[in-house]
């Protein structure tokens, strides 16, 4: 795994969207090993589709 981008629906002040993305972070870790360590993001967003609370992306590396 190369990258998470994590977008979370956020209200004005909420500075935690690191927090919520760890959950997928440490998801990838489990499931890959170390393998599954990577670089990531964690983006506050006012709305997502869908009423979404969460969105996340990942760039992966297959052998």
């Amino acid at each position: 795994m190369l990258r998470v981008t994590g977008y979370v629906n956020s209200a004005p002040g909420f500075g935690e969207q690191p927090a919520v993305i760890n959950g997928a972070s440490d998801l990838a870790v489990e499931v890959f090993g170390e393998a599954g360590r990577h670089a990531r993001s964690a983006i506050g967003v006012a709305a997502l589709p869908g009423g979404a609370a969460v969105e996340v992306e990942a760039i992966l590396e297959l052998a």
